[in-house]
């Protein structure tokens, strides 16, 4: 046998070796022509004079990739110092920090790595961070300095979720707080009583015993910055106390901005008509689509699969490929890859393409201008989904698309005069969101005075105080409204919603807690029934521009019944936490029986066979199981760490984890003495009233329990689209209410 490079290499002619570094060269050649190389000693320097900063970066300017590299290599790491660099969604961590690691020349969790939530890929080598922002701030429950970090890098500001808005407020004191010596605690409101002694002593000495080691000293001062792709950087400015801002240039190259002379009635009627005259009458291209949701995207792809079969056959070389959150990753990633020779991509896709992800050879934009957007109502505690207009800023985003790798084009569907009424950026998440989550976190860090915490812009003081409300009926917190021990600490600890953490810890003492670890992780990832593609192709459209929306609820119909169809597998009458659980059991029992001789490539193979055949999102699933057990991802390759995992923090708690096997009845008593405030009384016309806020809901199609309908259930999520409807549910006995949650329900006669 003749011998091997270790390496692959092959000789000059070609072969690994050759297209590494070819590779390797190319990638270089790419970080100089960024419009941020030419700014890159300046920004150090700008760095090196400012202890906040704010860097408005346009689409395209290479900010997100390269100034994190710029810091490392200008000396901000010595002394184990790590560079971190928060980004508001989970994908958006992982595919920058791998586009980086490959910049770097550096294996993923070397020099470069990411935390997200369940998922932490990096290690005691890690000096550029990339992660989420609730990552960072779950991180300053531990470490409410931030002690290892030097450089701390908010990307994509502008979008305002509510973690960067409170993680905003949490740097401001950080960095305060290590400007001088550390000599007191920050963010302590100490709150007295009428006779002026300070309560809840004993909490603030815990505060300070798990900082004794920070006493005296003095820490080296957190380096701030603030990046946003807006070209409107005065709420940052004014918030920072008029902080140094620097503009980078970002668009590589110019793009047309088209408008529609009038309104356009139909816009999914108008996109599909756009499509085909960029397909017909433009250059060479791929086409990115901007749309609503999932069921718009299946539908307008359907369309163009449909009106493609009118075509000429060499007019037919169109591919069409969808992406949002919760399609399968192994489809996401198909965007990414070139079209076939002679072909042009047309990509259909949600707002995660405004920003999280950049897909190669877009040339031409489509956008409709409208996006959907989840709100909250404090009063009903219920959520809506809702389409509404996009910001200036998000149509800024969206245009910057098309100018990556050359001259584009973007046809915005709507007239010009209407893009002037927009609002210049989106209303923040903590305007919009249910606050629960958010006042915990706050309570955890010593934050007493919620409604005086300096955010950006507050929140509504009724979604505040209703916040309140739900944590001490959870038992969360005190009447003196401070952090209940031990229920308060240990569902602060745990990176769920407050519902979700209290279903944990009451699981212990029902003898159910393996089942309810189940539950949580299938709950805390995207939908894990999914229907392929292929399926919905199967459908036939009588008349093919139709209103958009007969086609949207057409295919929710049939996303419904495959969705159905599956959960049959699965179901049980006792409703969809259980179901859920029996999905992820069979899961369970298919892994571990293809993990049987080390075989990945074998194991991959037949799960993924599996959840095809019984229309399971795989990636869900594999997240779920990621969530649940630590272990189990080990044997493919995978040696992440997860920081966060549920099973090792209800562990360390002293958690009694066990199971009810087959037995149902406590793990549904469970639920009930935990999602008290989430039941529903049927009513003589079918549809049902929820017993706290006497809401008239449904239940959602695609729950097992739709056709069934019990005298009484629990559910996980209040939504209106089109009805309110109810998610997750489960049945459960009416006379359990007042024994188990006698805090709110009295027995009626």
């Amino acid at each position: 046998m003749p011998s091997m490079d270790p390496a692959g290499s092959k000789d000059s002619n070609g072969g690994p070796k050759a297209d590494f570094f070819a590779r390797k060269q190319r990638i270089a050649q790419q970080r100089k022509s960024l419009p941020i190389a030419s700014v890159e000693k300046r920004l150090m320097d700008e760095v090196r004079s400012h202890d906040i900063l704010i860097i408005v970066g346009e689409t395209g300017s290479g900010k997100t990739t390269q100034l994190p590299q710029y810091l490392f290599n200008a000396g901000f790491c010595r002394d184990g110092k790590i560079i971190g660099i928060t980004q508001p969604r989970r994908v958006a961590a992982v595919s920058v920090a791998k586009r980086v690691a490959e910049e770097c020349g550096v294996e993923m969790g070397q020099r470069v790595g990411y935390s997200i939530r369940f998922d932490d890929m990096t290690s005691s080598s890690t000096r550029i961070k990339y992660m989420t922002d609730g990552l960072l701030l779950r991180e300053a429950l531990l470490d409410k300095y931030l002690s290892k970090y030097s450089v701390i890098i908010v990307d994509e500001a502008h979008e305002r979720t509510v973690d960067t808005d409170v993680l905003l407020g949490i740097l401001k004191s950080v960095q305060k707080a290590r400007s001088g010596p550390i000599n007191q605690l920050p963010n302590i409101d100490h709150t007295k009583a009428k006779n002026g002694v300070v309560i809840d002593k004993e909490n603030d000495s815990q505060r300070a015993g798990s900082l004794n080691r920070y006493q005296g000293l003095k820490l080296s001062p957190l380096k701030l910055i603030i990046m946003s792709a807006s070209l409107d950087a005065r709420g940052f400015f004014e918030y920072f106390g008029g902080a140094r801002a620097v503009h980078v240039q970002g668009r590589q190259f110019p793009v047309d901005i088209f408008y529609t002379k009038a309104p356009e009635t139909d816009y999914l009627d108008a996109t599909l008509i756009t499509i085909f005259q960029i397909h017909l009458e433009e250059g060479a291209g791929d086409v990115l689509v901007f749309l609503t949701g999932q069921e718009e995207i299946e539908s307008v792809e359907r369309l163009v699969l449909e009106k493609l079969k009118q075509l000429p056959e060499e007019k037919r070389k169109l591919k069409v490929l969808p992406i949002y959150s919760s399609l399968p990753s192994e489809k996401q990633m198909q965007v990414f890859m070139p079209a076939p020779i002679g072909f042009r991509k047309v990509i259909l896709a949600t707002n995660i393409a405004e920003t999280s992800v950049t897909i190669p050879g877009i040339k031409y934009v489509i956008d409709p201008g409208l996006v959907k957007a989840r709100t909250y109502s404090a009063h009903t505690g219920m959520e809506s989904l809702v389409v509404v207009p996009t910001s200036k800023a998000q149509a800024l985003q969206r245009s910057g698309r098309a100018g990556r790798e050359g001259p584009g084009k973007c046809f915005r569907l709507y007239p010009e005069r209407e893009f002037e009424k927009l609002s210049d950026s989106t209303v923040p998440e903590i305007k919009r969101c249910n606050l629960s989550k958010v006042v915990l976190q706050l309570k955890a860090l010593g934050v007493d005075d919620i409604i005086g915490f300096d955010f950006m812009e507050k929140p509504l003081r009724e979604a505040v105080i209703k916040s309140l409300e739900l944590l001490a009926l959870l038992g969360a917190l005190t009447e003196e409204s401070r952090l209940s021990k031990p229920v308060g600490h240990q569902m602060a600890r745990l990176p769920l919603d407050p519902t979700h953490a209290k279903a944990l810890i009451l699981a212990s003492q029902f003898n159910c807690l393996e089942e309810m670890l189940i539950t949580v992780a299938m709950l805390s990832v995207e939908s894990i029934f999914y229907v392929p593609r292929e399926k919905l192709e199967e459908v036939a459209v009588d008349n093919l521009f139709q209103m958009h929306v007969a086609c949207v609820l057409a295919a929710v119909r049939f996303y419904i019944k495959c969705a159905r169809t599956a959960a049959k597998c699965f179901s049980s009458l006792e409703g969809d936490h259980v179901t859920l659980i029996n999905v992820y059991r069979a899961s369970d029992d298919l892994f571990e029986k293809s993990k049987i001789g080390n075989n990945r490539e074998k194991a991959e193979k037949d799960m993924r066979k599996w959840c095809k055949e019984n229309f399971i999102n795989s990636r869900s699933v594999r997240q779920a199981r990621d969530i649940h057990r630590q272990a189990t991802s080990s044997f493919l390759g995978l040696k992440p760490k997860y920081d966060w995992q549920i099973r090792e923090n209800v562990e360390q708690m002293g958690l009694h984890v066990a199971s009810c096997g087959d037995d149902m009845l406590q793990f549904r008593r469970c639920l009930a003495a935990a999602f008290f405030l989430n039941a529903a009384l049927k009513q003589p016309d079918g549809t049902y009233r929820v017993l706290s806020s006497g809401q008239s809901v449904q239940i959602h199609p695609s729950s097992v329990l739709f056709r069934t309908k019990p005298d009484c259930l629990i559910f996980d999520e209040l939504v209106r689209t089109n009805h309110n409807y109810i998610r997750n549910v489960s049945r459960v006995d009416y006379l359990w209410l007042p024994e188990l949650a006698p805090q709110y329900y009295t027995l009626k006669e």
